[in-house]
């Protein structure tokens, strides 16, 4: 199920995953990939869940989507990291 938007301002869920995409994936043992003409590129990271929601752009990673427009204000003004 794919958790969110390309974009840090998306509001809509996407259904599938493309591009640049993060996608998370409930308890089991299997991932099957199928890639496409051009081929496929990914990386698997697999550990133990955080129990948290995930707002991902850029090398930006929060709980919330507001969290995140909040960091990026930061970044602007110079004020991220403290």
């Amino acid at each position: 199920m794919p958790t969110e938007g390309i974009g840090w301002s998306d509001t809509s869920l996407p259904t599938e995953a493309d591009d640049r995409s993060l996608v998370l994936f409930d308890s089991g043992s299997e991932v099957e990939v199928q890639a496409g003409e051009d081929g496929i590129r990914f990386l698997l990271v697999s550990g133990k869940p955080l129990q948290e929601p995930v707002a991902w752009y850029g090398p930006i990673v929060m709980n919330t989507q507001e969290q995140l427009q909040e960091a990026f204000t930061e970044l602007q003004k110079g004020t991220f990291l403290k």
